[in-house]
């Protein structure tokens, strides 16, 4: 999707697989040094498993927490990925269906049911522990945080901003803006929602809500409307609803809202 120069060449970018406790401590290297089986111990806590992307180089970077579509982590939310930590940033996708398997489907009906399974308060704890596990690494800045989600991850990252006191970004693409209510108030970072214009699961009177929200507690947010475009329309491997100009429009205005967020830290 993005055709833009790129701070860093795809061939640039470190991967790996990372797992860590939900809602308890992060084993630190510390710990690694003084008790060797901190890492591989079997654990009675729930962990979060998942990918982190990096620019290897000798740098400390913000870090990205991406939260994927109801499809599960699959190769796409992969793609987009390895895409931002080209911009300079360190991304960590968690699992979100962890807890169940950590499947992958293709299929719209089985999706629906998987996401029906996850409850929101679990998810927040594994992404707020994503936060917690970036904070022990050396490439990633510390408290310099930001989180960008898609469908059902886009309306994740709203909650998310309106629980972490310390994120400096959200971003959220075409999710729902659900059960927010007076949770907006304490927004704690900019937003910027990218609302398709087309959209047959995100109503427009929820975004009319979160506009009149925003207006009244004074937050910060930068609603993108794409219009003609329907929802998951950044997806490239969903034929029947990507929308190429739309994408590239609003993964340009994502890549210079992160930028803003994160100048100067």
């Amino acid at each position: 999707m993005p055709e833009r120069t790129t701070p860093f060449a795809l061939d640039q970018i470190g991967t790996g697989t990372v797992r860590f406790p939900s809602g308890a401590p992060i084993p630190s290297r510390s710990d690694a040094a003084v008790d060797p089986y901190v890492l591989t111990r079997v654990s009675k806590d729930v962990h979060v498993e998942g990918i982190m992307f990096w620019p290897q180089v000798k740098e400390s970077f913000p870090g990205l927490v991406l939260l994927h579509e109801w499809w599960g982590l699959n190769e796409q939310i992969k793609d987009l990925a390895h895409q931002l930590a080209g911009e300079g940033y360190v991304v960590l996708v968690p699992n979100l269906y962890g807890r169940q398997g950590g499947m992958i489907t293709a299929s719209a009906e089985l999706a629906e049911i998987l996401m029906s399974r996850t409850k929101d308060e679990d998810l927040l704890q594994d992404i707020n522990s994503c936060c917690e596990f970036l904070n022990t690494r050396d490439h990633v800045k510390r408290q310099v945080h930001g989180v960008i989600g898609f469908g059902m991850g886009g309306s994740l990252a709203v909650q998310f901003g309106c629980r972490r006191r310390r994120l400096k970004a959200t971003v959220a693409y075409y999710g729902r803006i659900v059960s927010q209510g007076d949770a907006l108030k304490d927004l704690y970072c900019p937003l910027l929602y990218h609302q398709a214009g087309d959209d047959d699961w995100v109503p427009a009177e929820d975004i009319n809500r979160l506009r009149h929200l925003a207006e009244e507690y004074g937050k910060k947010v930068d609603i993108r409307t794409h219009e003609k475009a329907r929802h998951a329309f950044c997806n490239q491997t969903r034929k029947d609803s990507y929308h190429p100009e739309a994408a590239q429009a609003a993964w340009d205005a994502t890549v210079e809202f992160l930028g803003t967020c994160f100048k100067g830290l």
